[in-house]
């Protein structure tokens, strides 16, 4: 008797490596071909990320817009943050995000290249992952964002919809978000075109098709190699990160 086939989180780095890749080709002609082109300016990168954790896209561009209302940047941080969790109120969580805001700002305003994030270009990852991750209410998945969309820096954002769907199909096991970063960054070519498709179409597959709770594996054009239909067929469970 054989054994059965490997789970693909069970394969050495090099296999779970071209799997990613053939989840990239695999996605591109149902999301299509995404060129890494800046979509805004870094500093709005920077806050909207912010506003947009737990939040819809909408509700984050909407929360965005209101919050420019109050003023410039100055203004935002000089403003008391009853008024900026109310400008933000369409954002979740507002009450929290609005001092991380403002804390974020101040501890701009106050370096070295004020709200100027170009000096990011040229720095070595690791010491612009470190300037960024050192403001405060910045995790490791923001200052990957600003990264490779605004600067085109070879990091891989990470965020609920790309770590269900990679842990889901078995490109890594099972960890927490930021240990996640460094797991698939270390499969993944250092190329950011590459990783930018591949965060953007891992995004809409989370949000159309592999969603935490009851995913459309029917339709799922990942299913013949995910580690979760091998096991669970359509009965993949909600997911608990």
């Amino acid at each position: 008797m054989t054994d059965p086939t490997p789970l693909n989180v069970a394969r050495p780095d090099d296999e779970r490596a071209a799997l990613l890749v053939w989840m990239h080709g695999t996605l591109r002609p149902e999301y299509g071909e995404r060129p890494l082109t800046p979509r805004r300016e870094p500093l709005h990168e920077l806050i909207s990320t912010i506003l947009s954790q737990r939040t819809t896209h909408a509700d984050e561009e909407a929360a965005y817009r209101e919050l420019r209302t109050l003023g410039d940047w100055d203004a935002i941080i000089a403003a008391p943050v009853e008024a900026v969790a109310h400008a933000i109120r369409r954002s979740n969580y507002p009450e929290s995000k609005a001092p991380r805001i403002q804390a974020t700002l101040a501890a701009l305003r106050d370096s070295p290249g004020g709200y100027d994030l170009d000096h990011l270009r040229d720095l070595p990852v690791k010491d612009a992952l470190k300037f960024l991750t050192d403001l405060p209410g910045v995790g490791i998945k923001t200052a990957s964002l600003v990264l490779l969309f605004n600067y085109a820096r070879p990091v891989f954002p990470v965020d609920t919809h790309v770590h269900r769907v990679t842990t889901r199909v078995g490109a890594i096991p099972r960890m927490g978000e930021q240990a996640a970063h460094r797991a698939l960054l270390k499969l993944l070519p250092p190329d950011p075109a590459f990783l930018y498709e591949l965060h953007v179409n891992l995004l809409r597959h989370g949000q159309r098709v592999c969603s935490w709770h009851d995913p459309k594996c029917g339709v799922c054009v990942l299913r013949s190699r995910c580690d979760a239909y091998a096991q669970y067929g359509d009965g993949v469970p909600a997911w608990k990160a």
